[in-house]
Order: C-alpha cells, then sequence, then structure tokens
C-alpha cells in the first residue's frame, strides 16, 4: 500500500527531523531500514517518529559493518543521513562512495546550516536555524520578544519535509534518468522558503517588522486566540469581509467601531473588545454558536484533545499503536493510501531478518564472527 510502495530507503538512525523524515517515507509506503549502532538501545512506543521501520544494529567502526551498509546501500533506491557535514565521509561513506557503487541512489542530507558556508560546520538547533532564517523574528506578541514555534518551523518543517520532498523529487528524476545525485536540505532555507510569502509581503510594504502588528501575527483583531469564561481558548480567523461579518453577528458586537476592519489603528482597542465578549462563555457555548460555520473558528485543543474531537474521529486523523495515540499517514491517496506501518523499532530488532529479505542471508555469519552485528 502506499504511493511510494517498492521504494527501498537506507535511514542512518539520527535524532528528531531524521527520522521524522523516514517516517513520512514509510507512511506513503517506502520500506525505510534503519542502520542503528551496535548496541543501541533504540526507540519506545513513545517515539511516534521513529515508527514504521525495521531496524538493522551494524558496527560502523569495523570494516565489516561499513561494507555491509554499502551493500545494503547498493540495493536501495534513497539513502537519508543527518549528519554535521564530514561524518558520513570519515566513515567511509560519503555519497563519493555510495554513488560509486549504486549509481541510481538518491543520497539525502540534512543539517541545519547546510553542507557548505561559514556556518556548516557550526552546531546548533532549530531556533538559530529559524533565527537566520528571518522567520523568528515575525513570530511572538506585539512589544515582546521573538516566540520559537516549538521546533515545528526548521526541524520539521524546513528540514523534514523539504528532505522528504526532495527525496521524492529525486527518485522521480532517477527513474527518468538511471542517474542518482545528493540532496542538500539545510534546515536554514527550507525555513526561509516556508516564509516566502512573508518576504513578498515586506517588500511590497505591506508587512511591518514590528511584531503583533500584521494581519497573521496576532495584531489583527479578527485573526487571534481569545480566552473564554472557562479559562481555555478558541481561535478566530475571519479575514475576508463576508467572514467577519459573520463574526460579528454570531458574537452579537454592534458596536459602529467594528466596521472600520482593515484600519491597523483601531485594531488594538477593538482586540480588547472581542475579548470581553468573548470571555463572556465557555469554549464549549462558542463551539454551538461558532463551530462549523463561515466565521473561521475552531475551539484551541491540546494534544490530548485533538485525537477525541468529532471531525478528526470521522477522518481517522489519528490512530492508537501500543497505546500511543499518534497522527495518522497523511497526506490521503483515493488509490494507494499510506498507512502506519508499525510502532517504533528496537535497535537490532530486525537485523539477520533484513539481511535475509535484501539478499544478503550468506553475510550474516561472518559479520557476527567479526562482531559487526
Amino acid at each position: 500500500m502506499g504511493p511510494l510502495q517498492g521504494v527501498k530507503i537506507v535511514e542512518f538512525a539520527g535524532i528528531g527531523p531524521g527520522p521524522f523524515s523516514a517516517m513520512l517515507l514509510s507512511d506513503m509506503g517506502a520500506e525505510v531500514v534503519r542502520i542503528d549502532r551496535k548496541g543501541a538501545a533504540g526507540a519506545n512506543p513513545f517515539d511516534v517518529t521513529s515508527r514504521g521501520r525495521r531496524s538493522i544494529a551494524l558496527d560502523l567502526k569495523k570494516t565489516e559493518g561499513v561494507e555491509a551498509a554499502l551493500k545494503l546501500i547498493e540495493k536501495a533506491d534513497g539513502l537519508i543521513e543527518g549528519f554535521r557535514p564530514g561524518v558520513m565521509e570519515r566513515l567511509g561513506l560519503g555519497p563519493d562512495v555510495c554513488l560509486a557503487r549504486n549509481p541510481r541512489l538518491v543520497f539525502g542530507r540534512m543539517t541545519g546550516w547546510g553542507q557548505t558556508g561559514p556556518l556548516a560546520s557550526a552546531a546548533g538547533h532549530d531556533i538559530n536555524y529559524i533565527a537566520l532564517s528571518g522567520a523568528l523574528h515575525a513570530i511572538g506578541p506585539k512589544g515582546g520578544k521573538p516566540v520559537p514555534p516549538l521546533n515545528l518551523v526548521g526541524d520539521f518543517g524546513g528540514g523534514a519535509l523539504y528532505l522528504a520532498f526532495g527525496m521524492t523529487c529525486g527518485l522521480f528524476e532517477a527513474r527518468a534518468s538511471g542517474k542518482g545525485q545528493i540532496v542538500d536540505t539545510a534546515m536554514t532555507e527550507g525555513a526561509a522558503s516556508l516564509a516566502a510569502m512573508f518576504y513578498g509581503m515586506a517588500a511590497s510594504g505591506f508587512w511591518k517588522e514590528e511584531r503583533g502588528s500584521n494581519l497573521l501575527d496576532s495584531g489583527a483583531h479578527f485573526y487571534d486566540t481569545y480566552e473564554t469564561k472557562d479559562g481555555k481558548w478558541v481561535s478566530i480567523g475571519s479575514i475576508e469581509p463576508q467572514f467577519y461579518k459573520e463574526l460579528l453577528e454570531r458574537t452579537g458586537i454592534s458596536d459602529s467601531e467594528f466596521v472600520h476592519q482593515m484600519d491597523r489603528a483601531k485594531w488594538p482597542a477593538l482586540k480588547e473588545k472581542i475579548a470581553t465578549v468573548l470571555k463572556t462563555k465557555t469554549r464549549d457555548e462558542w463551539d454551538a454558536i461558532m463551530l462549523g460555520t463561515d466565521v473561521c473558528y475552531a475551539p484551541v485543543l491540546s494534544l490530548a484533545e485533538a485525537p477525541k474531537h468529532p471531525h478528526n474521529v470521522a477522518r481517522e486523523a489519528f490512530v492508537e499503536m501500543g497505546g500511543v495515540a499518534q497522527p495518522n499517514a497523511a497526506p490521503r491517496f483515493s488509490r494507494t493510501p499510506g498507512r502506519v506501518q508499525g510502532p517504533a523499532p528496537k535497535g537490532g530488532q530486525h537485523t539477520e531478518e533484513i539481511l535475509r529479505d535484501w539478499g544478503l542471508g550468506a553475510e550474516i555469519e561472518p559479520l557476527r564472527a567479526a562482531g559487526a552485528i
């Protein structure tokens, strides 16, 4: 099942965005084999991003372990790794070596800064990458400091998603040309790409650099979150005039000042007024009035609440595996639907099974004798 059925990917174990990118490929039907280090404990049921693949544990400090990895790579369509620049080369598994063994290989690399440039070898995390991209500067309350949006924009959005997209593009091209290539995914560049619309808006003069002063950054009274009577929160996104009109009707707001929807000077005062109105009812009461209408409204659900919401239940947006509620495979395909292929493996759980399935069964005893597995 899945549009990537038949595609073989070798993943070098990492953390965060690397496993997430592999999860996306697996959810779409790719056969992902993760190379863990010998002795690694591996994942647990709560490590959702490690779901859906099998694990082989190799000692990459041994020549035999490196050679076993290369023999798997020879049979793969793609490879993904998230080490600092130069690490794969020092292991003897750099792109030159791998592409010499498998000219059709799509070699996916993901780092924060990219494989080249003045910062390429420096340590960093999501917050640093989105800071350099310009994205972090735009996120935060008016008069406040920049606020990191978890690690969604750099690690997972600008990194893992762009790596998965790059791998899919590379695999598509390789089937036509018969040639592989390197996919250099930099989280800084992915995060900047995600902000493309805002760079255009800034260039036009529509987007102001002061945080909390714009249409989509909580500056507008009709695009923000508001606390309800019971201490919960709701989201309002009534941008278009017809949606804004319905917002005013359903909240019972008749104040004539609200006709000045796009007057930025009035936004702070209007925000205070609408906040007062929305705090007069509970979140459930506002759900009954506005959810499913053209107000552009939704309750702000917690991670515990979201899987239980009727819309998400009807769409099967979440799945439970090993007692852990987690997002289902996305997006949807009408003919070749993706699916979660299984829970996270333990390190080396499938070593012998993988070697046999990939036509390397004869290597098992020599590798065991060498201490490489």
